[in-house]
């Protein structure tokens, strides 16, 4: 069954991406995912290819919204799940040496390397794989294939789809493949990005004292920030720690003017047990150098060249770890029965998304978290091999 509903846009050619049988080998099919660039914004191609491919499914429903790919079983089951994962990627820097990927051996094992490979190449191929081949699950299914993760809320492709389309998503648990080392992690943090405009007065820099130096009066910001009283919060069982960060700096127009405007971006990444505006909240007060807890109205921003103007860049829900279902404690106990553990999810995931809209959503995938991003970005075939097995078992 096959369902378009989104006509390809005029004049876009024919994708020249053909993935490998989905029902191969999981190294080789990750390699090819790897292997086709997919930066957020330019998921197209990828997106033509997993429609192609999961067309020739006889047993699936395929629809698709924008780039956001959906296959789903209409099976009558009692029960639906779905399994998600983004087709998208951040850029790879010039340091990435993996470009294009490559699977290599290492300690006696194939070994992925390349940008996506673990966020989260690894994880789609999983989905493409079971897709094609749970022709009869225990559960009816719905696989979703996404683009725009990696950038802000609004252009995300499953959020634009879910607001279009609801019904596709109607689940009883969600099963998003970020990369969790094979484990489970239970909802997410939440992430707030502030932008904060500091004032200055422009002088050459001969007569500095004339003017307002907007970049060392951001120094009073950045001191605020490091100073964060972050937390680490228990949250249904699992404890989830907080960050927040200045992590971009502008400012300054020549080399002998005094720079009369600074401009800083700061990243909050908050618990569970926070909603967004007590996130947004929290973060003015630290921002304003005031305790976090202070109940006044959210207070102004001053350094000492005057008022800082301060807009929200983005702001995402958290999630709670939804792990109290029976369909989650079912698939927790496939992953314990195999040595895999249970804890929270410190970066932000989709699964918040799945939350608000009242799927439950945990998180469950191949690579190590911690290589997400990085210029060594690799993930094992057996850990993408392992995940397949845990969801084969839990579905069948």
């Amino acid at each position: 069954m096959r369902t378009t509903t989104t006509p390809p846009q005029p004049g876009r050619a024919a994708t020249s991406v053909v993935l490998p049988d989905l029902l191969g080998d999981l190294g080789a099919l990750t390699l090819a995912l790897v292997d086709t660039p997919s930066v957020s914004g330019s998921e197209a191609p990828l997106a033509d290819a997993v429609e192609a491919a999961l067309a020739g499914c006889s047993h699936l429903e395929v629809a698709r919204h924008g780039n956001t790919v959906v296959a789903r079983t209409h099976l009558g089951r009692a029960e639906r799940v779905l399994v998600a994962g983004h087709l998208d990627t951040v850029p790879v820097s010039e340091r990435t040496t993996n470009v294009p990927g490559r699977m290599e051996e290492r300690d006696g094992r194939q070994v992925v390397w390349g940008r996506g490979s673990v966020d989260m190449k690894g994880g789609v191929a999983v989905g493409l794989h079971l897709a094609a081949a749970l022709t009869a699950p225990s559960r009816d299914v719905t696989w979703v294939f996404y683009d725009n993760e990696e950038v802000n809320g609004d252009l995300n492709g499953l959020g634009l789809a879910l607001d279009a389309h609801p019904e596709w998503f109607a689940a009883d648990l969600a099963v998003l493949c970020e990369p969790t080392g094979a484990a489970i992690e239970g909802g997410c943090n939440g992430t707030l990005r502030l932008v904060l405009e500091v004032p200055g007065t422009a002088a050459h820099s001969a007569r500095s004292w004339r003017g307002a130096n907007a970049v060392h009066a951001a120094g009073e910001l950045i001191a605020r920030a490091a100073a964060a009283p972050v937390r680490t919060v228990e949250v249904d069982g699992l404890a989830y720690r907080e960050s927040f960060n200045v992590v971009l700096i502008e400012g300054g127009v020549a080399m002998n003017t005094i720079p009369d405007s600074c401009r800083l971006h700061v990243n909050y990444r908050y618990a569970p047990d926070l909603g967004p505006r007590e996130a947004l909240s929290r973060a003015l007060r630290i921002m304003a150098g005031i305790d976090p807890r202070d109940e006044e109205e959210d207070p102004a921003v001053e350094v000492s060249t005057g008022t800082v103007a301060v807009r929200v860049d983005d702001l995402c829900d958290a999630a709670r770890p939804g792990l109290d279902s029976p369909l989650a404690a079912g698939l927790v106990a496939v992953v314990r029965a195999r040595g895999g553990g249970v804890g929270p999810k410190l970066g932000w995931t989709d699964v918040a998304r799945f939350s608000a809209a009242g799927v439950p959503a945990i998180n469950l995938g191949p690579g190590d978290p911690m290589l997400c991003h990085t210029d060594d970005e690799h993930c094992p075939v057996s850990q993408i091999e392992e995940v397949a097995s845990i969801l084969r078992e839990w579905l069948s």
